[in-house]
């Protein structure tokens, strides 16, 4: 098989774990950059949401503003836990979606959602994939053992969702130690499929619904039990000077034509 080439953002997690709480606090000091220094305008509702619900939430958007026209959604994307210290730090958002419990826990810790508005909306599945012409033709997490595997991508643990279902995982399997040596870190679960779908690594984890992205560049091996089950939750933020418009979103994506919009993405029932 020809030699792949490695990503130029590979490390090992020893290394990766390394300053990663500035690599999370420049994250948070980008978004501040990004988005708009003021409170968003009233007709702007800013929506923080993980990177797994990029297509989704871009539908979910569409339909909203079309249902309510007087309101423009900005939409952000990122790891779970960056657009957490985001909010943290001070970075607009009157709408919190993450892509686990552990996420938006921390949020709740920090007093950064408003008290019982918290939702789980939606539920997904963590997969093993590989690249669609890749010749290893692996069947399993088991299958990553092989010598022929070298580079295996997964988001961070410390703070992506996915690679907290991925440890987890093979935790469970006693996979990790041996997996994990082979790993390439990724910073959200999108840059790992990226990752697969260039051929970089040998195989990665995702969400189903992100494997669904690319059908014709990634090849789903096999769905991987997880410890606790893929769910996500959404909040109001403490902070939004918008609580009845952003409740109100927070209502559209729990309503009928919400999950009906989740579920063509490939999101389960709640």
């Amino acid at each position: 098989m020809p030699a792949r080439r490695s990503p130029a953002t590979a490390t090992a997690p020893a290394r990766a774990r390394s300053g990663l709480s500035g690599a999370i606090a420049a994250a948070a000091l980008a978004v501040l950059a990004i988005l708009p220094a003021r409170p968003a305008a009233a007709a702007e509702l800013v929506v923080s949401a993980a990177a797994s619900l990029t297509n989704a939430f871009r539908a979910v958007a569409t339909a909203y503003e079309q249902a309510h026209p007087g309101t423009k959604l900005v939409l952000n994307f990122g790891a779970s836990d960056v657009l957490m210290q985001q909010i943290v730090q001070g970075a607009p958002a009157d709408v919190f979606a993450s892509a686990d419990q552990q996420a938006m826990d921390k949020a709740q810790a920090e007093h950064m959602i408003v008290p019982g508005s918290r939702r789980d909306f939606a539920a997904n599945a963590l997969v093993l994939i590989e690249p669609a012409d890749s010749t290893l033709k692996l069947a399993s997490p088991r299958d990553l053992l092989r010598d022929d595997v070298r580079r295996v991508a997964f988001g961070n643990p410390a703070s992506v969702p996915v690679g907290r279902y991925t440890r987890d995982a093979l935790e469970d399997a006693r996979l990790w130690q041996a997996v994990s040596a082979k790993g390439v870190p990724a910073q959200n679960v999108r840059q790992a499929l990226d990752y697969v779908a260039r051929g970089e690594v040998d195989a990665g984890f995702v969400f189903a619904t992100d494997a669904a992205v690319m059908p014709g560049r990634v090849r789903v091996v096999a769905q991987v039990p997880t410890r606790t089950a893929v769910t996500y939750p959404i909040a109001v933020t403490a902070r939004s000077r918008q609580k009845d418009e952003a409740a109100r979103f927070v209502a559209f994506v729990l309503s009928s034509e919400g999950q009906a919009l989740l579920a063509r993405h490939g999101f389960r029932p709640r």
